[in-house]
Protein backbone atom coordinates (compact mmCIF):
# COMPACT_ATOMS: atom_id res chain seq x y z
CA UNK A 1 0.00 0.00 0.00
CA UNK A 2 1.17 3.40 -0.65
CA UNK A 3 2.17 6.14 1.61
CA UNK A 4 -0.80 8.37 0.71
CA UNK A 5 -3.56 5.88 0.77
CA UNK A 6 -1.94 4.82 4.42
CA UNK A 7 -2.23 8.29 5.16
CA UNK A 8 -5.90 9.18 4.08
CA UNK A 9 -6.99 5.61 5.53
CA UNK A 10 -5.14 7.04 9.41
CA UNK A 11 -6.73 10.69 8.73
CA UNK A 12 -10.34 8.96 8.64
CA UNK A 13 -9.85 6.77 11.62
CA UNK A 14 -8.53 10.54 13.81
CA UNK A 15 -11.40 12.29 12.57
CA UNK A 16 -13.86 9.80 12.87
CA UNK A 17 -12.79 9.25 16.91
CA UNK A 18 -11.72 12.28 17.85
CA UNK A 19 -14.58 14.86 15.98
CA UNK A 20 -16.98 12.37 17.20
CA UNK A 21 -16.18 11.87 20.73
CA UNK A 22 -15.12 16.37 20.78
CA UNK A 23 -18.98 16.68 19.67
CA UNK A 24 -20.19 15.18 22.81
CA UNK A 25 -17.44 16.70 24.90
CA UNK A 26 -18.99 20.65 23.14
CA UNK A 27 -22.64 19.34 25.02
CA UNK A 28 -20.70 21.14 28.49
CA UNK A 29 -20.76 24.43 26.63
CA UNK A 30 -23.91 24.15 26.09
CA UNK A 31 -25.94 23.54 29.47
CA UNK A 32 -24.44 26.48 31.18
CA UNK A 33 -25.05 26.30 34.83
CA UNK A 34 -26.98 23.40 35.14
CA UNK A 35 -28.63 22.33 38.11
CA UNK A 36 -28.75 18.97 40.00
CA UNK A 37 -31.86 17.98 38.14
CA UNK A 38 -30.60 17.96 34.70
CA UNK A 39 -27.20 17.10 35.45
CA UNK A 40 -28.94 14.11 36.76
CA UNK A 41 -31.41 13.92 33.18
CA UNK A 42 -27.86 14.18 31.57
CA UNK A 43 -26.26 11.38 32.97
CA UNK A 44 -29.08 9.31 32.72
CA UNK A 45 -29.89 9.94 29.22
CA UNK A 46 -25.84 9.57 28.52
CA UNK A 47 -26.31 6.01 30.47
CA UNK A 48 -29.13 4.89 28.69
CA UNK A 49 -27.94 5.59 25.01
CA UNK A 50 -24.46 4.06 26.53
CA UNK A 51 -26.59 0.81 27.26
CA UNK A 52 -28.49 1.15 23.93
CA UNK A 53 -25.05 1.09 21.25
CA UNK A 54 -23.76 -1.40 23.25
CA UNK A 55 -26.23 -3.92 23.66
CA UNK A 56 -27.83 -3.36 20.07
CA UNK A 57 -24.45 -2.15 17.85
CA UNK A 58 -21.36 -2.61 19.55
CA UNK A 59 -21.87 -6.67 21.07
CA UNK A 60 -23.95 -7.83 18.24
CA UNK A 61 -20.88 -6.70 15.76
CA UNK A 62 -18.37 -8.65 17.98
CA UNK A 63 -20.46 -11.79 18.10
CA UNK A 64 -20.37 -12.30 14.56
CA UNK A 65 -16.59 -12.93 15.37
CA UNK A 66 -17.91 -15.85 17.47
CA UNK A 67 -19.67 -15.62 20.70
CA UNK A 68 -17.03 -17.22 22.84
CA UNK A 69 -14.23 -14.98 22.26
CA UNK A 70 -16.54 -12.44 22.39
CA UNK A 71 -17.84 -13.43 25.93
CA UNK A 72 -14.22 -13.69 26.72
CA UNK A 73 -13.75 -10.47 26.06
CA UNK A 74 -16.94 -9.31 28.20
CA UNK A 75 -15.30 -10.66 31.20
CA UNK A 76 -11.95 -8.94 30.74
CA UNK A 77 -13.48 -5.61 30.11
CA UNK A 78 -15.12 -5.72 32.68
CA UNK A 79 -12.71 -7.58 35.49
CA UNK A 80 -9.71 -4.84 33.90
CA UNK A 81 -12.13 -1.94 34.58
CA UNK A 82 -12.83 -3.22 37.83
CA UNK A 83 -9.23 -2.74 38.92
CA UNK A 84 -8.59 0.29 37.43
CA UNK A 85 -11.73 1.75 38.94
CA UNK A 86 -10.04 0.20 42.31
CA UNK A 87 -6.50 2.16 41.82
CA UNK A 88 -8.57 5.65 40.96
CA UNK A 89 -10.61 5.32 44.01
CA UNK A 90 -7.39 5.36 45.95
CA UNK A 91 -6.30 8.20 43.76
CA UNK A 92 -9.17 10.50 43.87
CA UNK A 93 -9.71 9.20 48.02
CA UNK A 94 -12.24 11.71 49.92
CA UNK A 95 -15.85 11.39 50.17
CA UNK A 96 -16.14 14.69 48.16
CA UNK A 97 -18.93 14.21 45.59
CA UNK A 98 -16.88 15.65 43.18
CA UNK A 99 -14.21 13.26 43.27
CA UNK A 100 -16.62 10.63 42.71
CA UNK A 101 -17.54 11.97 39.20
CA UNK A 102 -14.08 12.76 38.45
CA UNK A 103 -13.31 9.16 39.26
CA UNK A 104 -16.57 8.32 37.01
CA UNK A 105 -15.35 10.42 33.89
CA UNK A 106 -12.03 8.94 34.28
CA UNK A 107 -13.14 5.77 33.77
CA UNK A 108 -15.63 6.26 31.27
CA UNK A 109 -12.68 8.22 28.77
CA UNK A 110 -10.24 4.91 29.27
CA UNK A 111 -13.14 3.02 28.16
CA UNK A 112 -13.91 5.03 25.25
CA UNK A 113 -10.33 5.04 24.53
CA UNK A 114 -10.22 1.47 24.48
CA UNK A 115 -13.41 1.13 22.47
CA UNK A 116 -12.13 3.22 20.13
CA UNK A 117 -9.15 1.46 18.91
CA UNK A 118 -10.79 -1.71 17.74
CA UNK A 119 -13.24 0.03 15.68
CA UNK A 120 -10.29 1.82 14.03
CA UNK A 121 -8.80 -1.13 13.12
CA UNK A 122 -12.61 -1.99 11.56
CA UNK A 123 -12.51 1.40 9.60
CA UNK A 124 -8.36 0.47 8.50
CA UNK A 125 -9.46 -3.34 7.37
CA UNK A 126 -12.98 -2.05 5.93
CA UNK A 127 -11.32 0.45 3.80
CA UNK A 128 -8.82 -1.85 2.06
CA UNK A 129 -11.22 -4.86 1.64
CA UNK A 130 -14.04 -2.63 0.17
CA UNK A 131 -13.74 1.95 0.26
CA UNK A 132 -17.30 2.59 0.45
CA UNK A 133 -17.89 0.17 3.19
CA UNK A 134 -14.84 1.60 5.17
CA UNK A 135 -16.17 5.10 4.58
CA UNK A 136 -20.03 4.27 5.98
CA UNK A 137 -18.37 2.62 8.74
CA UNK A 138 -16.61 5.43 9.47
CA UNK A 139 -19.31 8.49 9.63
CA UNK A 140 -21.38 5.45 11.79
CA UNK A 141 -18.79 5.48 13.70
CA UNK A 142 -18.53 9.32 14.46
CA UNK A 143 -22.22 9.56 14.61
CA UNK A 144 -21.79 6.80 17.86
CA UNK A 145 -18.64 8.49 19.33
CA UNK A 146 -21.30 11.66 20.11
CA UNK A 147 -23.24 10.03 22.66
CA UNK A 148 -19.96 8.33 24.12
CA UNK A 149 -18.33 12.12 24.53
CA UNK A 150 -21.46 13.01 26.58
CA UNK A 151 -21.35 10.00 29.02
CA UNK A 152 -17.46 11.17 29.51
CA UNK A 153 -18.26 15.30 29.68
CA UNK A 154 -20.84 14.84 32.00
CA UNK A 155 -19.32 13.67 35.00
CA UNK A 156 -16.02 15.96 34.16
CA UNK A 157 -18.24 18.84 34.44
CA UNK A 158 -20.17 18.16 37.79
CA UNK A 159 -16.54 17.59 38.89
CA UNK A 160 -15.95 21.25 38.43
CA UNK A 161 -13.13 20.13 35.58
CA UNK A 162 -12.95 23.15 32.83
CA UNK A 163 -14.96 23.02 29.60
CA UNK A 164 -11.75 23.18 27.74
CA UNK A 165 -10.13 21.11 29.23
CA UNK A 166 -13.18 18.62 28.90
CA UNK A 167 -13.05 19.37 25.37
CA UNK A 168 -9.58 18.56 24.84
CA UNK A 169 -9.93 15.68 27.22
CA UNK A 170 -13.14 13.96 24.67
CA UNK A 171 -10.84 14.61 21.95
CA UNK A 172 -8.00 12.89 23.44
CA UNK A 173 -10.08 9.61 23.80
CA UNK A 174 -10.82 9.62 20.19
CA UNK A 175 -7.11 9.05 18.94
CA UNK A 176 -7.12 5.50 19.48
CA UNK A 177 -9.21 5.02 16.63
CA UNK A 178 -6.80 6.40 14.59
CA UNK A 179 -4.10 4.60 15.75
CA UNK A 180 -6.12 1.53 15.14
CA UNK A 181 -7.15 2.52 11.26
CA UNK A 182 -3.12 3.12 10.84
CA UNK A 183 -2.54 -0.64 12.27
CA UNK A 184 -6.18 -1.89 9.98
CA UNK A 185 -4.63 0.14 6.98
CA UNK A 186 -1.26 -1.35 7.03
CA UNK A 187 -2.35 -5.11 8.11
CA UNK A 188 -5.00 -5.36 5.63
CA UNK A 189 -7.71 -8.00 6.44
CA UNK A 190 -6.76 -7.84 10.58
CA UNK A 191 -7.71 -11.48 12.29
CA UNK A 192 -11.98 -11.01 13.10
CA UNK A 193 -11.40 -13.13 16.39
CA UNK A 194 -8.94 -10.44 17.53
CA UNK A 195 -11.57 -7.60 16.57
CA UNK A 196 -14.50 -9.40 18.44
CA UNK A 197 -12.29 -10.10 21.43
CA UNK A 198 -11.45 -5.88 21.58
CA UNK A 199 -14.78 -5.51 20.94
CA UNK A 200 -16.00 -7.39 23.82
CA UNK A 201 -13.54 -6.21 26.08
CA UNK A 202 -14.68 -2.26 24.91
CA UNK A 203 -18.32 -3.64 25.50
CA UNK A 204 -17.62 -5.07 28.75
CA UNK A 205 -16.09 -2.09 30.47
CA UNK A 206 -18.47 0.53 28.88
CA UNK A 207 -21.28 -1.29 30.52
CA UNK A 208 -19.80 -2.18 33.69
CA UNK A 209 -19.33 1.43 33.70
CA UNK A 210 -22.58 2.70 32.98
CA UNK A 211 -24.09 0.72 35.37
CA UNK A 212 -21.90 0.61 38.34
CA UNK A 213 -21.38 4.50 37.79
CA UNK A 214 -23.22 6.70 35.57
CA UNK A 215 -26.75 5.04 36.26
CA UNK A 216 -26.32 5.08 40.36
CA UNK A 217 -24.93 8.67 40.25
CA UNK A 218 -27.57 9.92 37.95
CA UNK A 219 -30.37 8.42 40.77
CA UNK A 220 -28.33 10.35 43.33
CA UNK A 221 -28.38 13.76 41.98
CA UNK A 222 -32.06 14.31 41.84
CA UNK A 223 -34.04 12.03 43.77
CA UNK A 224 -37.30 11.76 41.79
CA UNK A 225 -38.46 10.20 38.48
CA UNK A 226 -35.83 11.88 36.50
CA UNK A 227 -32.97 9.37 36.12
CA UNK A 228 -35.59 6.71 35.55
CA UNK A 229 -37.30 8.28 32.67
CA UNK A 230 -34.04 9.95 30.88
CA UNK A 231 -32.14 6.17 31.28
CA UNK A 232 -35.27 5.07 29.36
CA UNK A 233 -35.14 7.50 27.11
CA UNK A 234 -31.67 7.61 26.48
CA UNK A 235 -32.56 3.78 26.05
CA UNK A 236 -35.31 4.96 23.25
CA UNK A 237 -32.77 7.21 21.25
CA UNK A 238 -30.35 4.44 21.08
CA UNK A 239 -32.20 2.18 19.53
CA UNK A 240 -33.76 4.44 16.79
CA UNK A 241 -29.92 6.09 16.24
CA UNK A 242 -29.02 2.43 16.08
CA UNK A 243 -31.83 1.63 13.36
CA UNK A 244 -31.24 4.59 12.02
CA UNK A 245 -27.64 4.56 10.40
CA UNK A 246 -28.06 0.19 10.24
Amino acid sequence: MDFNTLFKITLLGFLAGTVGTGMGGVSSFIIRNPSNRLFSFTLGFSGGLMISIVCFDLLPEAFMSGLGISIIGIIIGVALISVIDQVLSFHFSGSHMKNEFLRTGTLMGISIAAHNFPEGLAIGSGLVADPHLGMSLAIIILIHNIPEGMAMGAPLSISGISKIKILLYTIYAGIPMGIGAWIGGYIGNVSQDFIGLCLGFAGGAMLFITCQEIIPKSSALWKGRTSGFSIIFGIICGILLTKWLG
